[in-house]
């Protein structure tokens, strides 16, 4: 008994040891663990992986950057002297450096978005060529981008609620062709179908970005002629990417419609409107969010290949001149910005995906 006694844990042990263990965490503790944090922290963690490898390959590939930067800049009357003192000087870092000490100017000019000059436009910052056209292709991408969901996820419902009809054959008929068919291939027929054969268009007339003469600004002028020479490669996006978003929003629609509380919410006599948008709708569209980010990215990577087909002046031909011409500097930190901007799109993604669904927090 005495045993059992000593034993025993002193009144109010265990209440102390209860209350110490339910403390709240430290506040930078907490914020350092608050679930925005955690997914910026990650999305940081990726940019610097891939700006250290976009690094290291640029050093591993055969041949000296600097005698090949020269050979081609001999090629316009200069001296194999003059083009080596011009290559060295644009270069970001020291090639005679140790390779710790370049990789440590590498992250200090990354961090004062400091990466150099371009070796084809001598005398132009990599950060004022890649200011000067990525405006445009997030431009295009991104209308072509919002263009598209609302369509296909407007026409998704539709689908849903009208499949196994003649309009459900159709639209699914269309939507898979259009998701099989490569996005340069759609920008190769608008401008040999529609604008050669056709006449709708004159494609030389919607090369660039704009037209000779349009001063850049926020008016009317400006905001119309920008459309006008984007109209394409919006158009391509938006045929590019539509029909997925339809087949995707079908199948998610067709399988919330087969829930309880749909059925629940129709006997209680609610309007079909009412329960498209607020019980059907939303919880179709919740699974497709980090999609759209997927899709953005995908259309990052592929616009290369739409604006040399359109002449669209945007990052992809600039990251075609920067492979021809061998500008790593230019190459590298384009690699970094695409990989940034795709990396910021699932970061956005993700917070609104949490709006959407409070419990994934947890």
């Amino acid at each position: 008994m005495a045993t059992e006694i000593a034993a025993s844990p002193p009144p109010g042990a265990g209440d102390a040891t209860s209350a110490r263990t339910d403390a709240p965490a430290p506040p930078l503790r907490r914020i350092w663990n608050h679930y925005a944090v955690v997914k910026v922290r990650k999305a940081l963690v990726v940019v610097f992986v891939v700006a250290n490898v976009t690094f290291f390959l640029g050093r591993a590939m055969p041949g000296d950057p600097i005698d090949v930067m020269a050979g081609r800049l001999t090629q316009n009357g200069m001296t194999m002297e003059e083009a080596r003192a011009v290559a060295m000087n644009s270069l970001a870092y020291d090639v005679d450096a140790p390779l710790y000490q370049q990789w440590w100017d590498f992250l200090v000019g990354l961090v004062t978005f400091d990466m150099g000059n371009t070796i084809n436009r001598p005398g132009v910052s990599v950060m004022d060529a890649i200011g000067a056209y990525l405006p445009w292709t997030l431009f295009s991408i991104g209308v072509g981008t919002v263009i598209a969901v609302v369509l296909g996820l407007a026409l998704g419902m539709v689908m849903a609620y009208r499949r196994n009809q003649f309009l459900d054959h159709v639209l699914s008929v269309a939507a898979s062709v259009l998701g099989a068919v490569p996005n340069y291939l759609i920008a190769m027929v608008l401008v040999v179908g529609g604008g050669m054969y056709l006449g709708w268009f004159n494609p030389i007339e919607l090369r660039g970005t704009v037209s000779p003469g349009v001063q850049a600004g926020f008016n009317l002028e400006f905001v119309g002629d920008a459309f006008f020479h984007a109209s394409l490669p919006i158009l391509t996006y938006v045929l590019a990417i539509i029909g997925t978003w339809m087949l995707v929003m079908k199948a998610s629609t067709t399988e919330v419609l087969s829930e309880d509380y749909v059925t629940v919410a129709r006997a209680r006599g609610l309007r079909d409107r009412r329960i498209a948008v607020a019980y059907v709708g939303r919880n179709a569209v919740l699974p497709l969010v980090a999609q759209i980010a997927i899709s953005f990215g995908t259309l990052v990577g592929g616009a290369i290949f739409v604006e040399q087909v359109l002449v669209y002046k945007g990052v992809g031909g600039l990251l075609l001149d920067a492979v021809n011409y061998r500008d790593y500097p230019l190459l590298q930190g384009l690699l970094i910005i695409i990989t940034s901007c795709v990396v910021a799109a699932n970061l956005v993604a993700d917070m609104l995906y949490s709006r959407l669904d409070p419990r994934i927090r947890n």
